[in-house]
C-alpha cells in the first residue's frame, strides 16, 4: 500500500513540475532558434521560426486529438498547430540534425521518437496535413534494458542535445519533421502518458527517390490509448515496446 501511495504521490508531483519544448535546432552547421510560447506571441512583428508553435511546455494526453500531431490546445480552443513562416536548410541528406530541448525533468522518463512527411508542392509553410496519413518514423530510442536509462535522460542535463539522422535515400524536397517525447511517469494507466510533439520543417536535397514506406499513418491515428507503449508501469522493471509504426530504413 505504501509503495503504491508512493508512485501515485510522485506522479502526481511530477505532473505539475516543469515540462519542456524544443529549444533550438542545428541543421547543416546552421542554429535555428525554436519557437518560444511564452515570449513569440506577444512580440511585434511575430518572430519567424522553422518550428511550428506549440502552447506552452505542458503535455497533450488524448491520442485521439489533432493537437497529437504537432502541438496545440484543443480544450482552450486551439486546435492543433499551424505551419511556420521558414523552412530550414537546404541540407543534404544522410545529414544529422541536433534538437535541443529546455532542460528535461528527471521525473519524465521516457522514449524520444522522429517522424518525416513529405510536403506537397516543396512547402510547409502551407501545410497541414490534418487527419491524413503522411508520416513514417525515421529514428526512435526508449528504454536500455529494464534500467532506469532512458531515450531521454541525457536531456536532464544542461546543454544536452538529441540527434538524428535525415534517411539518406529520400527524395529531395521539403518536409516537416516531427519530433517527440513520451513522458511515461503516469502512464500506468490511461489517460496518463505525456506526449510533447514538436514539429520542425526542413528542405532536403540529394539524388534519392524515396519517399518513404509505401504504408504510412496518421496523426491522430498511430496511437491507441490500449498500444503497450502508451500505457505501461515504467516503476517496474520491465522491458519497453515504442510505440509506433515499424522504423523506416532505406
Amino acid at each position: 500500500m505504501f509503495s503504491q501511495t508512493f508512485i501515485i504521490l510522485t506522479a502526481l508531483a511530477a505532473s505539475v513540475a516543469g515540462h519542456g519544448y524544443v529549444d533550438n535546432v542545428t541543421i547543416g552547421g546552421t542554429l535555428y532558434e525554436g519557437y518560444k510560447p511564452y515570449q513569440d506571441p506577444y512580440m511585434s512583428p511575430t518572430p519567424d521560426r522553422i518550428i511550428r508553435p506549440v502552447q506552452g511546455n505542458g503535455p497533450v494526453q488524448d491520442v485521439t486529438l489533432i493537437d497529437i500531431q504537432c502541438g496545440g490546445y484543443t480544450a482552450g480552443g486551439i486546435s492543433g498547430s499551424s505551419p511556420a513562416k521558414l523552412t530550414a536548410g537546404p541540407v543534404a541528406a544522410g545529414s544529422t540534425v541536433s534538437l535541443r530541448w529546455t532542460l528535461w525533468p528527471e521525473s519524465h522518463s521516457g522514449p524520444l521518437i522522429t517522424y518525416m512527411a513529405k510536403c506537397p508542392n516543396n512547402s510547409c509553410s502551407t501545410y497541414t496535413p490534418g487527419t491524413a496519413a503522411v508520416w513514417f518514423k525515421v529514428a526512435e530510442a526508449g528504454r536500455t534494458g529494464t534500467t532506469d536509462v532512458w531515450a531521454d535522460t541525457p536531456l536532464t542535463k544542461a546543454g544536452a542535445a538529441y540527434t538524428y539522422t535525415i534517411p539518406k535515400c529520400l527524395a529531395a524536397g521539403s518536409y516537416i519533421v516531427r519530433h517527440e517525447i513520451i513522458a511515461l511517469h503516469a502512464a500506468y494507466s490511461y489517460p496518463g502518458a505525456q506526449f510533447y510533439p514538436s514539429c520542425h520543417q526542413i528542405q532536403i536535397t540529394g539524388s534519392g527517390t524515396s519517399t518513404g514506406p509505401t504504408t504510412k499513418v496518421a496523426f491522430p491515428g498511430a496511437y491507441k490509448s490500449t498500444d503497450a507503449g502508451i500505457t505501461y508501469d515504467m516503476y517496474k522493471a520491465q522491458t519497453y515496446t515504442i510505440p509506433g509504426p515499424t522504423l523506416f530504413t532505406c
